[in-house]
């Protein structure tokens, strides 16, 4: 109401309010700024700004760190023993603070389990089923908490693309994806080097996703964004949808890796093309 009053009076001042992502906060400043606001989302670092900061070269080489510490700033200036150590604490301390004083809970070990669960699931369909069973509480809590993890910017969701084809699977599948990967390890409590790792599919997914959404954000491109699958294995990784256009992409990290196109989904999609996204020829595709 303080803002509104402001905003109402003295019209020529522009107010900067900024905030977490405190769930009292953003319904504070909803009605009362109708009309009056514009809300922008502070994302970690873009691959882009990386670039304009190291130049792509450095990037190239450092991608692998991209992948195993993530893009929060304080932890990309810093050395791989600090980076590890302040994403540990963010997990431990900070990550839930506005979900376990919204909810009025005093232990986080319900939600910590979800998250960890969810980041072993990274590029998978996630059942709130089977997610309601391994944690002993109810779909609709699972549910309530994924939303509330969302509205935390910890995780987003990735739905299914289904136009009543046969074998699809349906549009209430998901997938979900975390906001920055060096949460993710740290949740797993996972930074092996990429040589070593049996998820580097996943994580290179969620990166160059993660990556899109900010690079469409920045530049105002917007598109119904999904994944893609029958029943009987074919699928899409990511897909955008725009001007009647399906674009897909198959993200591979391995640029040696095998891909063979989905026909059914380029026949049964007009306007639509698939194409692979690799460690190779991403700069295209985020920036």
């Amino acid at each position: 109401m303080t803002l509104k009053i402001i905003v109402d009076t003295y019209p020529e001042i522009q107010i900067i309010a900024t905030g977490s992502s405190s769930f009292d906060l953003a319904d504070e400043v909803g009605e009362p700024l109708v009309g009056r606001k514009r809300e922008f989302v502070l994302y970690p670092l873009l691959i882009k700004e990386l670039i304009d900061y190291s130049g792509y070269s450095n990037i190239t080489a450092e991608l692998e760190t991209v992948l195993r510490y993530g893009t929060y700033p304080t932890i990309y200036l810093n050395s791989e023993v600090e980076a590890r150590l302040e994403l540990e604490e963010i997990v431990s301390s900070y990550l839930y603070k506005d979900i376990l004083i919204f909810e009025r809970l005093k232990n986080s070990n319900i939600i910590l389990n979800l998250l960890q669960m969810i980041a072993l699931q990274v590029g998978n369909e996630v059942s709130y089923n089977e997610l309601s069973k391994k944690l002993g509480i109810s779909v609709q809590t699972v549910e309530k908490y994924v939303d509330l993890c969302e509205k935390c910017f910890i995780i987003f969701t990735l739905r299914a693309l289904s136009r009543n084809i046969r074998n699809e699977v349906s549009r209430k599948s998901k997938k979900i994806y975390f906001y920055d990967l060096g949460i993710r390890n740290a949740l797993i409590q996972n930074f092996n080097p990429l040589n070593i790792r049996n998820d580097v599919g996943a994580l290179w997914e969620n990166f160059c996703i993660l990556e899109r959404m900010k690079y469409n954000k920045l530049n105002q491109r917007f598109v119904n964004s999904y994944f893609w699958r029958v029943y009987s294995g074919q699928e899409v990784d990511y897909i955008e949808e725009h001007s009647g256009v399906f674009e897909g992409f198959e993200l591979k990290y391995n640029k040696d890796a095998k891909f063979k196109k989905p026909s059914m989904f380029l026949e049964k999609y007009e306007n639509s093309s698939v194409e692979v996204v690799n460690n190779q020829n991403w700069y295209e595709f985020l920036v």
